[in-house]
């Protein structure tokens, strides 16, 4: 019994640490002085390590978290290490479509350009509840607070693209949304739904998201894409139990991906030439994967397009300012 255990042991630890091999790396070299770009989520793992990059190569980086020590700390590390005096603290909590309806207006005051909007803030599984908006938390952080702030923030995308050099939006994904269930009519219940799952649907939601507005913005100078980082060491894990989630840390920092690895496909996104070309694809390991069936459905995009417009309470008006 003991000689099978380790033998399946050693045979996992090879596998694993032959997959560390085979992570991938961001080679490009390109300059973004007199570039904007917004990293949510910037001030903590990967956010951070993409943030510090970005910043290291000029441009200036607007890093966007909840947290105010999190963040005025990050934006002081971010300077420290690149010596670019250009980078901005801005206050954003997902989970509040306020907070979010705040930040673009924000940004849409004091900005004159946006390049890049890197959605990489999310929430792992801290809880089951529904938020002041009256949805899912989980759902809320990970999906319909980066859907109301994406288009709220396409006029000045719009602005900046050019033919030849599109403004990027970048949506984190992960593998989970394989697991995922797509039942629209129970995607914001509590007490339903396994919390692993209900992580994989925010997720999914995003892929689908990503397709169906890489649709409607078609011909705009934006291009729309989504990225699995992989399975990287992140604080996200100690979100349903410290001790556990410290553990499984460092076990994917050891055989997975670290969260500088985890952000080189991310950073790809943003700055090969090529992957500025295409739109509604879904990036693994810097190359073009293939997302879940279920992420591929037409039908399901725009069904979820339509009820995600309804509960962020997007006008028409606004719809129209976006798409014109």
């Amino acid at each position: 019994m003991y000689a099978v255990l380790l033998v399946v042991l050693s045979t996992f630890i090879i596998f694993a640490l032959y997959q560390k091999t085979k992570n991938a790396i961001c080679m490009s070299r390109k300059r973004l002085v007199g570039k904007t770009v917004i990293v949510t989520g910037g001030t903590a793992g990967m956010g951070l390590h993409i943030a510090t990059d970005l910043a290291r190569r000029g441009a200036r980086v607007i890093v966007a978290c909840p947290f105010e020590d999190e963040g005025t700390n990050a934006r002081k590390h971010i300077v420290k290490v690149t010596g670019n005096d250009d980078v901005v603290y801005k206050h954003l909590d997902l989970g509040s479509l306020q907070s979010v309806r705040q930040f673009a207006a924000d940004i849409l005051k004091t900005e004159d350009r946006l390049d890049v909007l890197l959605n990489n803030a999310g929430v792992g599984i801290p809880g089951d509840f529904l938020t002041a908006d009256g949805m899912n938390f989980i759902m809320q952080v990970n999906y319909y607070g980066t859907f109301l702030l994406t288009l709220l923030l396409i006029p000045l995308l719009k602005k900046t693209g050019k033919p030849g050099e599109a403004s990027r939006i970048i949506l984190t994904a992960s593998v989970l949304h394989r697991i995922a269930k797509m039942e629209m009519e129970n995607l914001n219940r509590t007490n339903y739904w396994n919390k692993i799952r209900m992580y994989g649907n925010s997720k999914l939601c995003l892929v689908l998201f990503g397709k169906e507005l890489a649709k409607r913005l078609k011909g705009s100078n934006i291009v729309v894409n989504n990225i699995d980082p992989g399975l990287a060491g992140t604080r996200i894990y100690k979100s349903a139990n410290t001790v556990l989630g410290n553990i499984t840390i460092l076990f994917l920092n050891l055989f997975f991906k670290t969260p500088w690895e985890g952000a080189q496909t991310t950073l790809h996104v943003t700055l090969d030439e090529e992957a500025g070309k295409v739109s509604g694809e879904y990036f693994i390991n810097c190359k073009i994967g293939r997302p879940s069936k279920q992420a591929c459905c037409d039908k399901t995009a725009k069904v979820l397009w339509e009820e995600s417009v309804r509960l962020v309470k997007l006008t028409e008006d606004e719809l129209q300012h976006c798409f014109k």
